[in-house]
This record gives C-alpha cells, structure tokens and sequence, in this order.
C-alpha cells in the first residue's frame, strides 16, 4: 500500500513537517470559520490528511480542510444548528458517498468538468471567503450566516470598527502578503502571520480571541439522523462529497503535473472518502486535498504518502501539547490568513486574460462564479457543466454539419477512384452522393435532414448516404437518415446507403425496416455508384418505371 523507498524518507519527513506547519493555522482558522471550531478544524486536518494519504491514490498529497469544503460545511452547521451528532452525521456519510464513487470507478468522470466552470467555481469560493471574514477583520460577528448575510453585516462593521481587531487585521493581511520569498522558505507567510499577530495581540488587548480549545484526543461521536433531519442530512452530505471529490482530484491533477506522475482517481477518492469517515467520527470537519499544502509538501521534498501522514501526525501532537497556546489567537488574525487564503483561490490569471479568449468561456466562467456566491456551489458547478457540455456539442454539431456535402458536384476535390470518376461524370447530376465526415451526433442530427433536402434539390434520381467515414453514430442521426429515406420516397428518388460498419447497418435495419430495403445497401461507394447508374441508365431507357421502379440488385 506504501511505496516505501529509504531514499525518499529525509525528503517526505521534511516535506510532511513543512506542510504541517502550514496546516496549523489554516486549520484553525478554517476550523473557526466553520461553526464547529478550531480544534474541529485540526481534527478534519488529522484524520483525513492521516488516512487520505494511507488509503489514496496520490502519493505526495496532503489533504486537510479547504476552502470550498469549509463554506459547505459552515451552510450544514447554520442549517443543523450545530447539533454535533447531526453534523458529524453528514461528514461520515458524505465520505461513505466518496468510497462508493471509487469503488464505482466514477473518479475519471469528475475530472472531466471543463476549465471555466472551474475557474468560476474557484473564484467564487474565494469571494465567500473574503465576504465571510471581513466583518471578523473589523472586530464584528456577522448576525446572519451565509454570503448575503456576510455582506450585509460589512457597512456596519466599517462604520464602527474594533480598532484593535482592525490593526491586528491589517497587521496579519500586510505579513501574508509581503512577507519576504527569503524568510518564507524558514517560515511560512500564513504561520508567521499567526504568530506574530498574536503576540502583538497580547501587547494591544481588545480584540475578540478563540478563547478555549480541548486538549487530547477527541471524543467518538456516534452518527445518528431521524426522519425529519435524513433529507436535509443527505442532500448535505452528497454536496460534501462531490465537492471534496472535485477539490481533492484537482489537486491530484496539479501533484502530476509537479511530479511528473499520474495519480489513481478512484484510489484517491476512496482515500479521501475513508478519511472522512473517520474525521466525522472523531468530530473532524470535511476535508479534501489541499493544493497549496500539496505544492509545498512536494517543494520541499515529499514524493510519497509517508509525508502526509507526517503532516498529521506533527499536527496531533500540536494538539495534545500546545492547544492551550491557540487560546489567545485573535480572531481578526485568522480572518486575515483566510482572506489572504480567499485571494489566492481567485483564478485572477485566467480573469485577467479571458477577454481576449472566447467570449462564451468568459461568460460561462463569470455564471458559474455568481450562482457560487449568490445561489448554490453544487448548482453553479452543474449548471456550469450542463452549459458547457451543450455547448459543446453545438460547436461538433456545426462542424458535422460543414463537413455534409455533396461530393458528386464535386469530383476534383474528392478522392475518387478513376472508374468512380467516369459513372458520376457519365451520370451527369442525377445521383447525388452525400459524405459524412465523421461520427453523426444528436446536435447534428435535427438539421441533417433538411440540409440534404436543400442540396438534392434538382433532377437527380438517386441519394447516396456513405458512411465510409462513420465510426459510429447514435440513436437521433439513426431517426435522422430514417427521415431522410422518407423524404426520398416522398421526392420520388431512391435512397443508397454505402459504407456502413456492421453496427451502423445493425441500427439503421433495425429502427428503419422496409423504408430502405437491404438489396440498397452496399458495401463500398463505387458499387452504390455503380448500382445508381444503371438505375438512372434503366429507367430513361423505360421512362414508365419511375424512381419507385424496383432498383436492380445490388
């Protein structure tokens, strides 16, 4: 299960204690923004970071509380009221939902979601932050919970402000942002932040502090739900789960790039969701895999899963020696770390340079970045992907679209065997011989009909469909050639189809039956040529027969 090489055990150790004290005061405050408090926030950080790693699929991840499982989570407690057992309920079941999503192998198909719905989902979770933890800069509690809320309590907090909270705020958000590259290397920005914000504090008194923090190990916490509370509890724990499985492979995805590797999707998920389980037991928050952690946990020397679970063990034993310590941590202090978090969750590269991209990702992007903030994380992401996704097949159909033509008027740019030539030529435009480019899709399929009505307009006698470039195609192009045969009969030209894989045959004899009997079926493009040449030959010879005059065999 671990890759255990002696080599890599100096690196893993260092890496695994660098990221941990980065962890210990994004976990503290992650933990506070939660509801659930800060040692909740260590415990998430613990257990999930310990087991993720122990169990997952990408060796040099580091996994701990996030911001975007964070806002979820601060939701679920507002809604549950902070009942603990109902709370922890949904971080058990939620890492249940991720163990069913690997052992499904459904791990590669939430990779899938296109880059500006990312973007938009990413940037929006930094705006929550940053709306959620001003009003704690100032000195002040929000009185509602949620974003809206946030940003309403904000002019208040700014027309009387805790001066104190204020300058320690400032003081923290000036250390996270400028804090020098040659002394981030001994100390991490976040924690020099940390410590030095409180230590002042301790000189100019008055801002609200954590207050106090259990020692020890956690207490089991036993889920239990009623029937009441089981919806609320499950529609909260499949919102978990989703999005600290798109959290945690993301990150994946940024540890592969950085180490040239390639990650086990559904491993990780089952790593993730084992961790949670056992965070939710323990009265851990949800949790998922953290890439800042991750991109310093590799920077530093961590290469394999030795060095996450370093990152929690180093955090425990902060908890059972030096929690009595965080009790005099302010909280404008944390709320500065987190807003310096908010702002690096900000896609601010792509905002930056999306206008000079497509305008639909751009708009697609800030969509998704407004019904993050203002209506539903998971709803914004789905929106996002069903958006995206019909978009997507509107390009592919426009494209299937351009490719359909008639290559019989014209033969130079088509690559004809010369005796194919000669009958289209000797035919004279009364066959017309239709090419699909590629693979027929349903977004195409509505228009293909009548585009080739459009262009068999005239005195051809026969419609060629070849299908020699057709891999596959669905139900909606099969209806869709169907259509076309009709409109062939009605406009009394005989339909030839040409080409075909034993699949597409299969369908097309299956959904159309008699409307093109099997003798107009032909394996290859010069014989269904061939075979509506001597049909066209036949009939002007016999004017009386008609396109309806039965074709001779293939």
């Amino acid at each position: 299960m671990i890759d255990f090489k002696t080599k890599d055990l100096k690196g893993d150790l260092f890496g695994g204690l660098t990221a941990g004290v980065v962890a210990l005061p994004l976990a503290l405050a992650f933990g506070e923004a939660s509801g659930a408090g800060p040692i909740a926030g260590l415990y998430g950080a613990i257990f999930v970071g310990f087991f993720a790693s122990l169990f997952g699929g990408t060796g040099s991840q580091v996994a701990g509380p996030t911001g975007p499982m964070v806002v979820v989570f601060a939701g679920v407690y507002a809604t549950l009221e902070g009942n603990p057992s109902l709370v922890f309920t949904t971080v058990v079941l939620a890492g249940a939902i991720q163990v069913a999503l690997g052992v499904l192998k459904l791990g590669q198909y939430i990779r899938l979601v296109p880059y500006p719905v990312i973007s938009g989902f990413m940037s929006g979770i930094g705006c929550i932050i940053i709306a959620l933890q001003t009003s704690l800069l100032l000195g002040h509690e929000p009185e509602e919970s949620g974003t809206v809320g946030a940003l309403m309590e904000i002019p208040r907090a700014v027309a009387d402000p805790n001066l104190v909270a204020l300058t320690l705020g400032l003081l923290t958000l000036l250390i996270a942002f400028k804090w020098p590259a040659r002394l981030a290397r001994i100390v991490p920005p976040p924690l020099a932040a940390l410590i030095i914000g409180t230590l002042v504090s301790l000189f100019l008194t008055g801002a609200p502090t954590l207050g106090d923090i259990p020692t020890g190990l956690p207490s089991f916490i036993m889920p239990s739900f009623n029937q009441e509370t089981f919806l609320i509890v499950f529609q909260a724990a499949i919102t978990l789960a989703l999005l600290g499985s798109i959290d945690s492979l993301l990150t994946s995805l940024v540890a592969d790039n950085m180490t040239r590797t390639r990650h086990n999707s559904n491993r990780e998920l089952i790593g993730q969701g084992i961790g949670n389980m056992v965070a939710g037991l323990f009265g851990g928050i949800a949790s998922a895999g953290a890439t800042m952690r991750t991109m310093i946990n590799i920077r530093t020397g961590g290469t394999t899963k030795i060095s996450g679970m370093f990152h929690s063990l180093f955090l425990l034993a902060i908890v059972l020696v030096l929690a009595p310590l965080a009790e005099k941590i302010p909280h404008t202090v944390l709320a500065g770390i987190l807003i310096k978090t908010g702002w690096d969750i900000i896609d601010r590269a792509y905002i930056l340079k999306a206008h000079r991209g497509p305008r639909w990702d751009l708009s697609l992007m800030l969509l998704v970045l407004t019904m993050t903030v203002f209506v539903d994380l998971i709803q914004a992401v789905g929106a996002g992907v069903v958006l995206a996704s019909l978009a997507f097949v509107k390009q592919i159909a426009d494209e299937q679209l351009k490719s359909l033509r008639d290559i019989a008027s014209d033969k130079l740019s088509v690559n004809f065997s010369e005796e194919e030539r000669k009958l289209i030529t000797d035919a004279d435009k009364r066959i017309n011989v239709f090419d699909f480019g590629g693979p027929l899709s349903f977004g195409a399929a509505a228009d293909f009909g009548y585009q080739i009505r459009e262009k068999s307009k005239g005195p051809s006698k026969v419609m060629i469909l070849d299908f020699s470039q057709v891999p596959f195609l669905d139900v909606s192009a099969a209806r869709a050639v169907q259509t076309i045969a009709e409109d062939g009969k009605v406009s009394n030209k005989l339909v030839y189809i040409s080409g075909m894989t034993d699949q597409i045959r299969n369908m097309l004899t299956d959904l159309m039956g008699e409307i093109v009997p099997g003798e107009q079926y032909f394996d290859s493009r010069r014989d269904a040529i061939a075979a509506a040449v001597e049909f066209v030959e036949s009939t002007e010879a016999d004017p009386s027969g008609g396109a309806h005059t039965e074709p001779p065999p293939a």
